[in-house]
């Protein structure tokens, strides 16, 4: 009986071990050997560094670095691309939200530039991460402004 107890205690642990590893974004993919690229951003909400970079649904890099850049007061996430995966220069990098727990992740969808873009260079066509209290405060303003409109 103590030895099916002691085996529950560690099947528990190393479950609880799993998730926590799945939750914090230590697990799986890792980039060995890859390139950095740049993409700025007016926003990037709760985006966090080792996020997952997804082109099609499929992982093809991690976020190396989140931070401000003071010439052009926005964001810049520095991001760290698997060598095998090359894209075109007007590739577009987005903000997105997925899973239950709301993980943000960078979105990659390919241009059709000839051109592939390089080790060091940016992204110039990016959007920023959807903030609901921003969303919110549009909603409530349109209504507001809809009901002025109607009692005139």
């Amino acid at each position: 009986m103590d030895l099916w107890v002691g085996i529950f205690v560690t099947v528990g642990f190393a479950a609880l071990l799993f998730l926590a590893m799945k939750v914090g974004n230590m697990s799986g993919y890792s980039v060995g050997d890859g390139y950095t690229v740049h993409a700025y951003f007016d926003n990037v909400g709760g985006l966090k560094v080792r996020a997952p970079v997804k082109s099609a649904g499929v992982v093809v890099g991690r976020v190396a670095e989140v931070k401000f850049d003071n010439k052009r007061f926005e964001a810049d996430v520095v991001l760290k691309i698997d060598r095998r995966f090359q894209f075109p220069k007007d590739t577009s990098a987005s903000i997105l939200t997925s899973g239950l727990l709301g993980e943000q992740y960078i979105g990659l969808e390919a241009g059709g530039d000839d051109q592939m873009i390089k080790d060091g260079e940016a992204f110039t066509i990016t959007q920023s991460a959807v903030v609901l209290e921003k969303l919110i405060g549009q909603f409530l303003y349109s209504k507001a402004s809809e009901d002025d409109s109607a009692k005139k």
